[in-house]
């Protein structure tokens, strides 16, 4: 998302994000997630560019079910049938590619019946043009009501440190069914990095800005969190993002983190994240971390 959207805008460079993505792929990241929100469309565009000679190397997955309203200048839920129809062909065209590996219902309608977003999400998949489907910010029940429709393959929500709402209901239910979880901002939208000190680390038009978690008063408060992470770094010779990474990636077999970078060095960073095995003592620090200050959004 970040290479084209919601961001740090001033440090975009479509060249060194299709490097990345090259990159990300050689190391053996083989699941690239997008969104036709993100930009919007710029972001489908510039991953088809990236897989177009490696297309096979890729589990690629979009979404559909956000659109930025012009006159608002903000996001809005459109989980029509029709809009859905349209939406998977543009989707293609975009990516460059004749079938959409895994296809996410990006965010839950309230004016839609789910079970009529996922049937027209379902007839892709009958279509060819999509293999699995999964969904995005959504609860048990509702898991269960498209479940009767077609099978769910993933389910995509926040999951880091300083977000754990999935792990009471729906990450248990994901681990009992088979089913993936895909934990987006699994660095807390960078924060937990540790490079984020101040508001003013944040230029004009990053997403950010209007957070809760990123107002300056938060900051200050959210460094405890930091520093720990930091610490525990420190005694397994790993950096804050590994730490941050490696507790994600212990909180389920199926647990799946999608870390967000548009840099080399933070790719390689992430990537290391793998080697990395937090102890018994380690995990216990990391569960006994404080809650955040400021919501979510």
């Amino acid at each position: 998302m970040g290479m084209t959207f919601a961001y740090d805008p001033a440090g975009r460079d479509d060249d060194v994000s299709v490097s990345v993505i090259h990159r990300a792929l050689d190391l053996g990241m083989t699941l690239i997630d997008t969104a036709d929100v993100y930009g919007p469309h710029t972001n489908e565009r510039l991953v088809g560019r990236a897989l177009a000679d490696r297309r096979d190397r890729a589990v690629l997955a979009t979404k559909v079910g956000l659109e930025v309203a012009p006159e608002k200048q903000k996001l809005v839920r459109n989980g029509r049938p029709e809009h859905v129809r349209a939406a998977v062909d543009a989707s293609l065209r975009r990516l460059g590619t004749d079938h959409i590996d895994l296809y996410q219902l990006h965010r839950v309608d309230p004016d839609v019946p789910i079970e009529e977003t996922w049937g027209a999400m379902a007839e892709a998949v009958t279509a060819g043009k999509v293999g699995a489907l999964g969904l995005s910010e959504v609860s048990v029940p509702e898991i269960e009501r498209v479940t009767a429709v077609h099978p769910v393959t993933s389910v995509q929500s926040e999951l880091s440190l300083w977000t754990r709402d999935a792990l009471s209901e729906v990450v248990p239910f994901c681990e009992a069914n088979g089913i993936a979880f895909l934990p987006f901002s699994p660095l807390g939208r960078g924060f937990l990095t540790g490079g984020i000190q101040s508001a003013a680390d944040l230029q004009e038009g990053d997403m950010r800005r209007n957070n809760p978690r990123f107002q300056q008063e938060a900051i200050e408060a959210n460094q405890a969190l930091t520093d720990r992470v930091r610490e525990i770094g420190e005694r397994r010779g790993a950096t804050s993002a590994q730490v941050a990474l490696a507790w994600v990636r212990a909180q389920g077999r199926y647990v799946v983190p999608i870390p967000g970078t548009k840099t080399p060095r933070y790719l390689e960073d992430n990537a290391a994240a793998a080697e990395v095995t937090l102890t018994p003592e380690d995990l216990a620090d990391l569960d006994a971390l404080p809650a955040p200050r400021g919501e979510r959004y």
